[in-house]
């Protein structure tokens, strides 16, 4: 028997080769494609009013009897009106189309139906304009719900309602359902082909929410099963169990002690190196939390057991900090360590790559500190043993997965600096086990924060002369490279007032989707700066830059060379400067919570009294509510994890991964859903994650669940032998 997922929608009566183009470019190929094309909306036709009563300010059905024959007018070329008029027991109506010539002989004088749309009153004057009608019968009822589909240029609604009308007829005898009965009746989960009846086409307010109740636990099911499944494919791979897994050597050589929360972390990584199944792990916590050092600890486990270890890290500045902080550490207990980048010399590059892969201890490299080069040929270790990648969401799932596929026997360590809310962690990182770094090391200070607009720059100008005659040093952040970046084209709000007034509304929307503030560029800024602080020593960075030449002025600013930098968000994560002690965010209403918090904590790593200011950079000062609940969090908030949480409320999952540097998490390339919500769902994720979980223990090939494990390879898009 066929599957829905392998037959054309042009096979559905109707659809020609125009509308199958039509639903392609709606992203809608198969009939299993239709089913799961959902509405956007609901409009509720069954509150039937009469005329009399019909709401001022929306939408309505009322039912009328048509009065007079329908007339066509031609107003001007390529425009007509079809014209009638329509009764109830309380009033006359005018109804019009416009160029639907096609429906006058649809409404026969004496016919009855139910009109749905805007009821316009002007003293005793009824008007319609372009209702939804059904023909009405006394004694059948009409559904009283019609569904709301986003369309494609070439669709209508009554088109795409129609197909899945036929695609619903089809499934009833080709859909099989995939979740195990005994998961479907543990959570009172109705069978899918009643769920997808009832989305499209809702009986009730009762059946939609059990329909979307199923659907949404079958996403999140689906999604926690492949990532179960994966991970339980990486363990199958060996990865050698490490006998000494003693840290003490190591620990005992710091300045410090470990907090509570990195003495559990490292005891996690210990345990896992020194277990019966390769580590896959993350390590999260806010900035400056001592991520760094857990991951050295199991650098140093791997290392002693005879093993290579690899760290990877987003930024070659990232990777120079990480060389230029372990190195000196590592040597003195004998290890041995090189840095990988781009920018390393080809003549470099095979040394490294020979000592990587020398068979004589004595001279083989133990660790290799890098960028993505340690994805390149040739970066091959001879006795691999640990794969570690700092700042874990500036990566994603792809380049993770790469590193471990060429180090394929070992453990696997990745740490992130953008604490997570649990929510989205099930998601993100479903196939790791998390240790959770909740507290920072005694000595960082909170770094006060204050919102302020562009009417404040003078005084900020003396707020940073301040700080550096203090000794202090200064980032200025700035959300474009160069004035490149504020590209014109936008339409003028003055300009509206050219289109005719139905237009206006359609107008207003697009001024406001593509109305950009002007941002402020890191390059024209600096040379304003030198300019105002005559004196001070100025430079900026950004991630256009080559390599070279930003690790100069990088360096150059961590010697106390430069007093302001001015940098886009390349310095968002891993620089540490510990006498930066002001911050300075331009156009603040731009970046995320989480993005934010990054920045602030570039600051206030020394002794240094430390503050952030960020600068609203909305025309005339006015901020959305939402933006203005953002800063406004970021000013009474200093838990990272606190302020992952609102992010993640206020932005949804997309959008925070994205301003956190990451758009691309799931293993299908994307993490929207169609309709469940990470943010208001938490209930049906918990319980979907954990039965997933409980059945890929289980069962872990799935060989028992042949519908469940091809429902989990169309939904990741992966073939049978990613996920098998």
């Amino acid at each position: 028997m066929s599957k829905l997922e392998d037959i054309s929608v042009g096979t559905l009566h109707g659809i020609g080769k125009v509308k199958v183009n039509a639903y392609a470019a709606a992203g809608v190929h198969s009939l299993y494609d239709l089913l799961y094309y959902f509405p956007r909306a609901y409009e509720n036709r069954a509150n039937v009013v009469e005329l009399k009563d019909t709401p001022s300010d929306g939408k309505c059905a009322t039912i009328l009897t048509v009065a007079t024959e329908p007339r066509v007018a031609n107003i001007k070329r390529g425009m007509s009106l079809l014209k009638f008029r329509a009764f109830d027991d309380s009033a006359v109506c005018e109804i019009t189309y416009f160029n639907q010539n096609y429906l006058k002989d649809k409404f026969p004088i004496g016919s009855t139906f139910r009109f749905y749309g805007k009821v316009e009153r002007q003293k005793n004057k009824y008007t319609m304009t372009s209702p939804a009608a059904e023909p009405y019968v006394e004694g059948i009822p009409l559904p009283p719900f019609a569904s709301v589909y986003r369309l494609s240029e070439g669709l209508s609604q009554k088109q795409v309602a129609q197909n899945v009308a036929d695609a619903l007829a089809l499934a009833g005898t080709l859909l099989e359902d995939h979740m195990p009965q005994q998961v479907r009746e543990r959570f009172d989960l109705c069978d899918l082909y009643s769920a997808l009846c009832e989305i499209h086409n809702p009986t009730s307010y009762e059946s939609l929410a059990a329909a979307k109740k199923r659907l949404i636990f079958d996403e999140f099911f689906l999604f926690a099963v492949g990532l179960k499944v994966s991970g339980k494919k990486i363990e199958r791979f060996t990865a050698p169990k490490m006998a000494n897994t003693d840290t003490k050597p190591l620990l005992s050589l710091l300045p410090y002690s470990l907090t509570e929360a990195q003495k559990r972390t490292v005891a996690d990584i210990a345990r896992d190196l020194g277990g019966n199944e390769p580590m896959s792990r993350i390590v999260v916590g806010d900035v400056g939390c001592g991520k760094t050092i857990c991951a050295t600890a199991a650098i140093y486990i791997a290392v002693k057991n005879g093993y290579q270890a690899a760290l990877m890290a987003p930024t070659e500045i990232l990777a120079n900090q990480h060389y230029n902080d372990l190195c000196p550490l590592l040597s003195r207990l004998g290890i041995s360590c090189a840095l990988l980048t781009g920018s390393v010399t080809a003549a470099k590059k095979k040394k490294i790559y020979a000592a990587m892969q020398a068979e004589d201890k004595d001279i083989r490299l133990d660790v290799v500190i890098g960028t993505q080069a340690l994805l390149s040929d040739g970066a091959e270790f001879i006795a691999p043993g640990l794969v570690i990648t700092d700042e874990q969401h500036r990566f994603g799932v792809n380049q993770r997965a790469l590193l471990a596929e060429k180090n394929k026997h070992t453990h696997v360590l990745v740490m992130s600096a953008t604490p997570i809310p649990r929510s989205l962690a099930l998601v993100m990182y479903g196939d790791l086990k998390m240790s959770k770094i909740d507290e920072m090391p005694p000595g960082r200070q909170r770094v006060d924060t204050f919102l302020v607009d562009e009417s404040y720059h003078e005084r900020l100008d003396g707020f940073i002369r301040k700080n550096v005659d203090g000794g202090g040093q200064v980032y200025v952040v700035c959300p474009a490279v160069d004035e490149q970046e504020n590209e014109d084209g936008e339409l003028a709000m003055s300009d509206i007032s050219i289109f005719g007034e139905e237009l206006q509304t359609f107008a207003l929307e697009q001024y406001q989707n593509t109305q950009k503030p002007t941002l402020k560029a890191a390059v024209q800024y600096a040379d304003e700066l030198e300019g105002r602080l005559a004196g001070y020593s100025v430079a900026f960075v950004h991630g256009k830059m080559k390599a070279a030449d930003k690790d100069n002025v990088m360096r150059r600013f961590a010697a106390g060379e430069i007093q302001i930098l001015v940098s886009t968000t390349v310095i968002e994560v891993g620089v540490n400067v510990p006498t930066a002690c002001l911050m300075i965010v331009e156009n603040a209403e731009r970046f995320g919570l989480s993005q934010l918090h990054q920045l602030r904590g570039r600051v206030g790593r020394g002794d240094k009294k430390s503050y952030c200011v960020l600068v609203n950079g909305a025309k005339g000062g006015k901020l959305g509510d939402t933006a203005q609940q953002r800063l406004k969090t970021m000013c009474d908030c200093y838990n990272g994890f606190d302020i992952a949480e609102q992010d993640l409320k206020l932005r949804g999952p997309g959008d925070f991964l994205a301003l956190s540097g990451n758009a691309s998490i799931r293993q299908s390339g994307t993490l929207t859903f169609r309709l469940a919500d990470m943010c208001q769902d938490t209930d049906l994720m918990n319980a979907a994650f954990a039965s997933a979980h409980e059945l890929v223990e289980s069962d872990p090939s799935l060989s028992s669940h042949a519908l469940l494990h091809r429902a989990t390879e169309r939904m990741f898009t992966m073939r049978s032998d990613i996920i098998s």
